[in-house]
């Protein structure tokens, strides 16, 4: 029977992830879990193959999205949990036995997702010693982010260790961190410092970053993506009060204006997030759906700006899992059998990105799990 409801279309994303793509860290290492950047894998996965640092880091907060999601449905320690605990010490192994990494955004996002793995594993009890090295994990990465916030170019974070360019790819998910984590103040100051840098007043949204030039000014890459609008807002709502709110609110409504397509669903025509393709893009649009339906569930938004998030969420997601395929893949055990396949965007097929035969990408699965693990909260919450 195939998946109706949204936790189990979340489910199906998540056992298709996990079992598709997922496996110990370099072959062997138990107590590990990683995951592979396409399906079917190579047999040989050799320590300087690719492996996408920051995919892992959104693999990570999908395991817990499951996670939370499965312990309110049964209760108990959910298999996700488990695998979450054993992936964030398979991304150390595989980074050289630390989490530092060059990318300062790579970084905030494996922050982001130890710190939620570390609450929820001490709301649980489940982690026992393990949830003090997670969060201890989150406080190592958080240092480094302290590290790049500089008064360089007005203040932002630095994008990677070569310190030549702030950007809203590290500043929106570090300020999130420090919100959340307790640093306000900074978290405010780097929030504020995006808007009166990086805003494009005109189009609402937040543009690429600056470029540190000889002279000690910026020159500015006007690019705009979707993931970068999504960390910004989710900020913006954590750290709350009036303005912020009001600025959360204005994003909302110019991610539906620039950054949507419009999708038909039962004949009706809907309009739902841009989609950037595969590769790294092919995380960007669930990463803004992500905390699209965080302002969706916020009742301090005007009810505008949250009835515009959901329904952006829900026709992501919708068209997503109407363009899933469930192939078949040969082999024995967990790497045979059947898998949910999704498409790269909204309006397209999973055979339109993936023909048949060709390997199919990490990115846009997690991608479709954060769209359908949003879907699952907004139904929760009605």
């Amino acid at each position: 029977m195939d998946p109706t409801t949204w936790a189990e279309r979340a489910q199906a994303a998540a056992d298709s992830v996990n079992s598709g793509f997922g496996h110990r860290t370099l072959g062997p290492v138990p107590g590990t879990w990683i995951a592979s950047v396409a399906r079917p894998s190579q047999r040989v996965r050799a320590p300087w193959a690719p492996w996408h640092y920051w995919w892992q880091a959104h693999y990570l907060d999908c395991l817990v999205d499951a996670a939370e999601r499965r312990r309110a449905e049964s209760g108990g320690e959910p298999r996700e949990l488990v695998l979450a605990r054993h992936l964030l010490a398979g991304i150390r192994i595989r980074n050289g036995f630390r989490y530092r990494n060059w990318f300062y955004d790579d970084m905030a996002w494996l922050a982001l997702a130890a710190d939620r793995l570390g609450r929820l594993l001490g709301r649980t009890g489940a982690g026992g010693e393990g949830t003090a090295a997670t969060l201890a994990a989150a406080r190592e990465l958080g240092r480094e982010l302290v590290s790049a916030d500089t008064d360089d170019l007005g203040g932002g974070l630095f994008w990677n260790t070569r310190r030549r360019y702030k950007n809203t790819a590290s500043t929106g998910p570090g300020a999130l961190f420090f919100a959340r984590t307790g640093d306000r103040a900074r978290a405010q100051r780097l929030v504020d410092w995006l808007g009166a840098t990086l805003l494009d007043p005109e189009q609402g949204l937040y543009l690429d970053g600056l470029n540190l030039t000889p002279d000690g000014s910026g020159e500015l890459v006007r690019d705009i993506w979707t993931y970068n609008q999504g960390p910004v807002l989710g900020a913006l709502l954590e750290l709350g009060g009036s303005d912020n709110l009001a600025r959360a609110a204005a994003l909302v409504q110019a991610v539906a204006e620039r950054l949507t397509v419009e999708v038909a669903h039962d004949g009706v025509p809907l309009r739902a997030l841009r989609g950037d393709g595969g590769g790294d893009g092919g995380l960007f649009m669930g990463i803004l759906a992500r905390y699209l339906a965080e302002a969706a569930l916020d009742d301090r938004l005007p009810d505008a700006a949250r009835s515009t998030a959901r329904a952006l969420v829900a026709a992501t997601a919708e068209s997503l899992w109407a363009g899933a395929e469930l192939r078949a893949e040969p082999g024995r055990g967990r790497r045979g059998g059947t898998w949910w396949t999704f498409p790269q965007k909204p309006g397209e097929t999973a055979s339109d990105a993936y023909p048949p035969g060709s390997r199919v990408e990490l990115s846009t699965q997690l991608q479709a799990w954060m769209a359908f693990e949003g879907a699952h909260r907004l139904a929760q919450g009605d």
